[in-house]
């Protein structure tokens, strides 16, 4: 099993950046991709972005790329989430995913292990 925690949601003003962080532990030598979702109040939850195992090849949402960037460093088994320019529809619960695959990376069954989520509020 492996177990996820996030940490760094919190409460920002439209342009600001915050830097999410997921710890992972357990079994974490059976990860491969690693992502982050998020899921605003009414709405499924979507895909944000995604790192391979190695860091070298990631992957955006249209709507955040080159606001966001993941990043994983695995001898700390973490992955990050940079987020700059926020906007209030960034608002909502992002939640660290692992895979213990490297497909389907996109979507919310690709992926094996998931943590509690953190808050993001943006506000305007």
């Amino acid at each position: 099993q492996v177990q996820l925690l996030e940490y760094g949601g919190g409460l920002v003003q439209a342009g600001g950046s915050l830097r999410l962080s997921c710890a992972a532990s357990g079994r974490t030598a059976n990860i491969y991709t690693m992502g982050w979702f998020r899921q605003a109040p009414g709405k499924e939850r979507e895909f944000v972005a995604a790192v391979s195992r190695s860091g070298g090849s990631t992957d955006y949402a249209d709507s955040v790329k080159g606001r966001f960037t993941i990043s994983r460093h695995n001898a700390k088994n973490t992955v990050y989430l940079q987020m700059n320019s926020l906007k209030p529809e960034d608002t909502a619960v992002y939640y660290c995913a692992a895979s213990n695959s490297i497909l389907r990376v996109r979507v919310t069954s690709g992926y094996h292990y998931w943590g509690q989520g953190t808050q993001v509020t943006v506000s305007s």
